[in-house]
């Protein structure tokens, strides 16, 4: 599948010529792969997502997954990938780790959900103690990768930091602005498609680059190589096709669940996903 890794620039080196090189000589097939790790793993660029000990306060609230599904389909829909993930993380996670998706039209019930389970001490409140105490990260596709902005810059508002967010094809709503990541969100990073009726923003950029690292914008494309995606409803894959692919696109979304493990506490992990 071809694939670029757009304008990234690595401490004050442009990328592109070298993502090239890696795609003609070492597996063209799988060049966005090796531009992700270029990207998540260059000198100088370590992800400090902190992944929790197992010796740190019990008492501190479990790290916490959103995810937003697209469009109109409901937050529980096991055809689509956003909810495959989440059922893949509660599996290999069952202990400190709490991960729920929903409707991207369902923001404020996720904000709820994650006050509720930032407050430990259960008065109603959140102490600056318990706001900083937040491990979230939060990921999303079309809408739902708006929405995961969106919610992002409303946690900020509250004081709230975000360890990471994912987008995949983000489309806007409601006239809404998520290709600038709001400074609470250290780590941020964009998976999109520029063919179509809907296409994803190709390009996010931080409010304050001191506070955010944008891990990188990261494109792929379906006219050479198109993937089948069963089960997605036929006007979809008319009308929508590139959209719905990169959706059901396993390389994208291994990708956004190697991220995803990186923040999540290791010890957390069963001993069956072991």
């Amino acid at each position: 599948m071809k694939a670029s890794c757009g304008n990234r620039v690595f401490q004050g080196r442009s990328f592109p010529m070298i993502c090239l090189a890696l795609l003609r000589w070492i597996i063209p097939s799988t060049g966005v792969g090796v531009c992700f790790l270029l990207a998540v793993l260059a000198p100088g660029q370590n992800i400090p997502l902190h992944p929790v000990s197992a010796n740190e306060d019990s008492a501190k609230p479990p790290a916490i997954v959103i995810g937003f599904l697209g469009g109109f389909i409901a937050h529980d829909n096991p055809i689509h990938s956003e909810v495959q993930l989440a059922a893949r993380l509660r599996k290999e996670y069952p202990a400190g780790v709490d991960v729920e998706t929903f409707e991207n039209h369902h923001g404020e019930i996720a904000q709820r959900e994650i006050l509720k389970l930032l407050d430990t001490n259960h008065d109603g409140t959140l102490t600056v103690e318990e706001k900083q105490n937040a491990r979230i990260i939060i990921y999303g596709h079309s809408w739902g990768a708006s929405e995961s902005i969106y919610l992002a810059r409303t946690l900020e508002k509250n004081g709230i930091p975000v360890l990471l967010t994912l987008q995949v094809d983000s489309i806007s709503r409601r006239g809404g602005n998520d290709t600038t990541i709001p400074a609470n969100v250290a780590q941020a990073a964009n998976f999109y498609q520029s063919n179509g009726l809907l296409r994803g923003h190709h390009d996010i950029r931080a409010a304050d680059a001191a506070r955010t690292r944008i891990i990188g914008n990261f494109r792929f494309d379906y006219e050479t190589s198109p993937l089948k995606c069963t089960g997605y409803p036929w006007y979809g894959q008319i009308f929508m096709k590139p959209h719905i692919q990169i959706e059901c696109d396993p390389a994208v979304w291994n990708q956004v669940e190697s991220l995803i493990r990186a923040a999540l506490p290791p010890a957390a992990r069963s001993e069956a996903a072991r």
